[in-house]
């Protein structure tokens, strides 16, 4: 069963996640939602992040301001993330920014600002691709 996992930063997040769920569904793709927060649930995140190792394909990861998300959780698996920057006082730059700037080691895919249609279609490509390859 391919499965996606959504991730939000925080409820605040929430339209964005939308956003990714209504392609998901259109395209009846298996998903998981959650609001984990990587600076106030580290363990949560761990945790959710192993127990969910076996079904989930690609992460799509949204968060605003600092947005440490997608970089936290691209550091702890070998999935393809896909950070969806959030606006913010800085209209999203500081999110975008943020995401784009991984070190090296730790990819992270970013789509552009408050754009969950462009990470939900970008996971349905890689999906597509581990189908043929795997």
């Amino acid at each position: 069963m391919d499965k996606i996992a959504v991730i939000l930063g925080s409820e605040s997040d929430r339209a964005i996640a939308d956003k990714v769920v209504k392609v998901l569904d259109k395209h009846k793709i298996f998903y998981d939602v959650k609001v984990i927060s990587a600076h106030r649930n580290p363990d949560e995140l761990d945790r959710y992040l192993k127990e969910s190792e076996e079904e989930v394909e690609v992460i799509i990861a949204i968060a605003g301001l600092s947005a440490a998300l997608p970089g936290v959780i691209a550091s702890k698996t070998k999935k393809p993330v896909i950070g969806v920057p959030v606006s913010g006082k800085l209209l999203g730059m500081d999110a975008l920014l943020s995401m784009v700037q991984m070190p090296p080691g730790v990819p992270v895919a970013v789509v552009g600002i408050d754009n969950g249609e462009n990470a939900a279609l970008l996971a349905l490509r890689i999906l597509e691709l581990t189908m043929k390859c795997g």
